[in-house]
């Protein structure tokens, strides 16, 4: 291992920014809100601003508060890992620590977490009283201010009722800090609940809450995933989005007694189905089948880096790429693992594959050991390592779950983005990441393109840091009194997120992409491929009985695309009809059919195509 590396930008900010506070030149800072991109190396942090700190006198000791137990360890392994330690130049040392007295044991602080000063908060008060104190809150959206209004009616969950204990258990640790550094990587939450400790904007109408960066005595530091990229701090996603379809009985229905429902396709269906779809999906056939697109994919990387290495079939060696299964329940996560085990030999199988789940006897220890070690090369989960777990060696993951809720995802996503130390050059690695294409996941991945500089049409208001709140909230409830019956895959296709990095010493030149041939050649080119597509989508659709038999779908479809776009195709500029090219390539132009209502050349469509797309029992009954 190197002896130094090199720091990112929001990293050398963050230096320059506590350097500042040593010397006294920014005596106004009291909090420091550090949002950083999952994956861009916010564990490094906390390192930057103790040592910088702790040896100009400014705070005595740092107390680092993180949402998982599983967590406490990287923190301890941040302040200890030797290459750090030469670049920095530091000596500090801090351990995880339960509610005992003297938590830090004459080291330069401690570890713990939001359940352990929720059931001890006197103890992390004095302390925090004690001395002056950097208080680090990790992942602080886990933190909504206490009482804050809720949407919905009844009484809050568990999971609400426990953040609300952290939040009340934290405040006073809050007060009493010399220093505060809140770090997120999602810096919103997903019920849209204020955060505790940030500042925010007087609330408006129709929109959620939005940090207030300017406030006095805050000091930011962001760090957006296009800057990860664009300094290689982050690997770019590659999807492979596997299509299928899905029958289920609704609730009350037994089988034989009722129609079922379906088959319903998960990329092509319509919204009132794409739950019920899903929730079929991740507990029937069609998971097995992505299960094993994700088991192959990995076998494949493992066994072209062990021919790089010259290494044996056998031979365990770090660096060689894992696989991580995400599920929607601890049932589905133990099926899981029965079944890729099933796919091996046995000692191979009860090596190679573990679970961490909270059920689990021994979850820590095998999160541990797929962090660590050569193996596990394969951990199935549901929660617990979806969010902070820091192993870079991931390099697919089987997104086998329901969640569809933006700072889920993103937390997901970057337990393959990681750059491997050991897993050779930066250009040789991937993060490849085998999801349902669904219309959800569909609207994430396009929302993820804009901000990067690769969707066609970017917003008027692009998000170019990772504090800006989300404005729109996916609802993730799971569909009650579903009945599972059966599913299958239907294809696969894979597409890379990569934004477009302008290169600093490249001569100003066109932004349009190079273009072969005279303009009117390329765009005859362009609308046959915008008639092929448009034609190839209505057949698809007819065939799987997503769409009304009878008339001319293609020209309907037509239809529909010209209300998307604003334009015919015979008046679109290159790009447009570009754009208009890429827009059909991540979307199903039957979700869109309903922009022909109110037109009277195509109510007799409308009216069909809903008639057609009804359960099977509600047409019958009509």
């Amino acid at each position: 291992m190197s002896a130094s590396r090199p720091l990112r930008s929001h990293q050398r900010a963050l230096l320059a920014l506590v350097g500042a506070i040593a010397r006294g030149e920014a005596t106004g800072v009291s909090d420091i809100l550090a949002a950083v991109t999952p994956g861009g190396g916010k564990s490094l942090l906390p390192v930057i601003a103790a040592a910088e700190l702790i040896a100009a006198g400014r705070i005595d000791r740092v107390v680092w508060v993180v949402p998982r137990d599983s967590l406490r360890l990287q923190a301890e392994e941040a302040f200890a890992d030797p290459a750090w330690r030469a670049s920095l130049g530091h000596a500090l040392s801090v351990r995880a620590a339960d509610n005992e007295p003297d938590p830090a044991r004459g080291l330069s602080g401690y570890v713990t977490t939001y359940q352990a000063v929720a059931a001890a908060p006197a103890l992390h008060l004095a302390e925090a009283r004690a001395h002056r104190t950097l208080l680090v809150v990790d992942e602080v959206h886990h933190l909504p201010v206490p009482n804050a209004a809720r949407g919905g009616d009844g009484e809050p969950s568990d999971e609400e009722a426990e953040a609300g204990a952290w939040s009340r258990a934290m405040l006073p640790l809050f007060r009493a800090a010399t220093l505060r550094l809140f770090l997120s990587g999602t810096l919103e939450r997903a019920d849209g609940r204020r955060i505790l400790g940030l500042p925010y904007h007087p609330a408006n109408a129709g929109r959620g809450p939005e940090v207030n960066i300017e406030a006095p005595g805050l000091a930011v530091i962001g760090y957006s995933r296009v800057q990860a990229l664009a300094e290689r701090a982050v690997l770019p996603v590659n999807f492979g989005a596997l299509d299928g379809e899905a029958s289920w009985l609704e609730a009350g229905q037994v089988a034989g007694a009722a129609p079922r429902v379906g088959p319903h396709r998960l990329g092509g269906g319509v919204r009132v189905t794409t739950r019920p779809a899903l929730f079929t999906a991740l507990r029937t056939g069609f998971a097995r089948d992505l299960l094993g697109e994700a088991f192959h994919a990995t076998r494949r990387i493992r066994a072209r880096r062990r021919a790089e290495r010259g290494l044996g079939p056998a031979e365990p060696a770090l660096g060689l790429g894992k696989l991580l299964v995400v599920a929607p329940d601890q049932e589905s996560a133990r099926r899981y693992q029965a079944t890729i085990q099933g796919w091996m030999p046995g000692p191979q199988a009860e090596r190679d594959v573990r679970i961490a789940t909270s059920s689990a006897q021994d979850a820590h220890a095998a999160l541990a050991a797929f962090r660590l070690l050569p193996e596990p090369a394969i951990l199935v989960t549901v929660a617990m390592a979806y969010e902070g777990l820091d192993a870079p060696e991931v390099a697919v993951v089987a997104a086998l779950t329901h969640i569809r809720s933006r700072p889920w995802l993103e937390q997901m996503l970057a337990r393959a983005t990681r750059v491997d130390p050991n897993g050779g050059a930066y250009d040789s690695q991937q993060a490849l990441v085998f999801h349902p294409d669904d219309p959800l996941f569909a609207k994430f991945r396009a929302e993820l393109e804009t901000e990067q500089g690769s969707a066609p049409r970017p917003r008027e208001k692009p998000r170019l840091t990772a504090i800006t709140p989300e404005p729109v909230r996916w609802r993730d409830e799971t569909p009650r009194g579903i009945t599972p019956l059966e599913s299958n895959a239907l294809g696969l296709r894979y597409a890379m997120l990569r934004p477009r990095m302008p290169d600093p010493d490249a001569p100003a030149r066109d932004p349009a992409p190079a273009r072969e041939g005279p303009p009117s050649l390329t765009e005859r080119s362009l609308r046959q491929r915008l008639s092929a597509q448009v034609a190839a989508q209505a057949v698809e659709d007819e065939a799987a009985w997503q769409a009304p038999r009878g008339g001319n779908l293609a020209h309907r479809y037509n239809a529909v695309l010209k209300r998307v776009t604003g334009k015919d195709r015979a008046s679109m500029t290159l790009p447009e009809l570009e754009a208009a090219l890429a827009w059909l390539e991540r979307n199903r132009l039957s979700d869109h059919a309903h922009l022909l209502e109110g037109d009277t050349r195509y109510a007799w469509s409308v009216r069909q195509r809903r008639r057609s797309w009804a359960p099977a029992g509600r047409r019958a009954e009509g």
